[in-house]
């Protein structure tokens, strides 16, 4: 049996809000059928018509008073488009000409037509790794009525090629005159067939940029030589103490010997000598030799640890001949630091190249969908789009509070270095 049960009680007055909408918004709400996105672009489009015939009217006076001193004058509408949600949308843009006959800007249809916000989507969406192809899968399906523009693969690869060339060019260009830099790190990153050389630096209250990208294999010492010339003609300072950081390039220190001379600094990457040794051992050697290397290079000072180097380069001679040239060629400059009397987390970071590594990681994660590099203009208009926003989230160098004391130290090494020069010559 159906039991009913009743609540016995007074019933709570209900209260009544009243809102007054207007008649224009009351028929673009009747006519949206639910659509939000719909209700949004078409009030849009009432909204932005407004604020042009606002402006209209401020220039050309109120419709249908004659007025003999007015400066310009209403002339009509016509088709024209505005950006919404990353794509283009068509809009009727209403005209105003000075009585000379020279088009009027309005304001708002200006700030509305902008490309600016598209421009900006497009690179967020190519750094988050949507491919061009797939650019439109990620926007708000607009109404179906709605036509829309700017968002095909074409459209969107001609918009990304045209914003990438312009920021490579600003890259290529940027002064360098205004920033304290005291460390450059170089490295290079394989595409395909091809290489880039980046360049980054360090000022000294430890903060990164990125000075320049080339594309060239860094063995070239022609490209090297014609990174670092280019650096020198935006700004960067010859007459100061620089410590370069560098991997294991002949041709990229040649380079720099070639342009600074003898006296320059150069730190040799710790972690790229110990993987060019590692690669003439065994596999079976490789864990005793790796620890060697690291308790070497973990010595605060010089000496001691190029005692240990030489003679583990010794013991290499007769089995692994290989070996112990590698760990020879450039050893002294694998200890720049430890000689510098830098320590701790500063010395750490600037023992090798990863934060440049780090930088490459970004180049990589940004250029992941390119499946087919077409030479090396694209390859270099994409690593600029990409250093670029990778260098947006760069942190300060790790171990920065001691760049006071590497800056003294470098100071004292070039003095000396002048002082010993000086005497050779008398």
């Amino acid at each position: 049996m159906k039991k009913t049960v009743r609540v016995q009680g007074r019933e709570e007055a209900r209260t009544r809000v009243s809102v007054q909408i207007p008649y224009p918004l009351l028929t673009c709400l009747r006519s949206a059928e639910d659509d939000f996105l719909s209700l949004c672009v078409e009030t849009g489009r009432q909204v932005l018509a407004a604020m042009m015939e606002g402006e209209r009217t401020e220039l050309c006076g109120p419709k249908w008073q004659p007025n003999p001193e007015r400066t310009a004058i209403r002339s009509g509408t016509m088709a024209s488009e505005v950006t919404l949600g990353g794509r283009r949308i068509p809009l009727r843009r209403l005209r105003a000409r000075s009585v000379d006959g020279h088009e009027l800007v309005l304001p708002s249809f200006a700030f509305a037509a902008s490309r600016d916000p598209l421009d900006r989507q497009t690179l967020a969406a190519v750094s988050r790794g949507v491919s061009t192809r797939g650019y439109a899968d990620v926007l708000e399906a607009p109404p179906e009525s709605e036509p829309e523009r700017s968002i095909s693969h074409s459209a969107v690869s001609r918009r990304f090629v045209a914003l990438s060339t312009e920021q490579l060019r600003k890259l290529l260009a940027r002064p360098l005159a205004g920033l304290e830099l005291r460390v450059v790190m170089i490295d290079g990153i394989i595409f395909a067939d091809h290489a880039v050389v980046i360049a980054l630096g360090i000022t000294a209250d430890g903060r990164k940029h990125v000075l320049a990208v080339r594309e060239g294999a860094t063995e070239n010492a022609a490209v090297a030589k014609a990174l670092l010339e280019d650096l020198i003609e935006r700004g960067l300072a010859t007459d100061q103490a620089l410590l370069f950081v560098i991997d294991g390039s002949k041709a990229l220190r040649k380079a720099i010997r070639e342009i600074f001379g003898e006296s320059v600094l150069v730190q040799r990457c710790q972690v790229h000598k110990e993987r060019n040794v590692l690669d003439h051992l065994q596999e079976a050697k490789r864990a005793r030799v790796r620890r060697t290397l690291r308790n070497a290079w973990g010595l605060g000072d010089a000496r001691p640890a190029e005692k240990r180097l030489r003679t583990l380069a010794t013991s290499f001679e007769v089995e692994h001949p290989g070996a112990a040239e590698s760990l020879r060629e450039g050893l002294v400059e694998t200890l720049t630091c430890q000689r510098l009397g830098v320590t701790g987390a500063l010395c750490r970071t600037l023992r090798s190249t990863n934060p440049i590594e780090n930088l490459n990681d970004g180049v990589a994660r940004y250029t992941r969908n390119v499946k087919h590099w077409q030479g090396g203009a694209m390859i270099l208009r994409w690593v600029g789009a990409a250093v670029l926003w990778t260098e947006r989230g760069f942190r300060r160098l790790r171990g920065h509070r001691a760049m006071g004391d590497l800056l003294t130290a470098l100071n004292r090494a070039l003095n000396q270095k002048n002082i010993d020069k000086q005497s050779k010559a008398a």
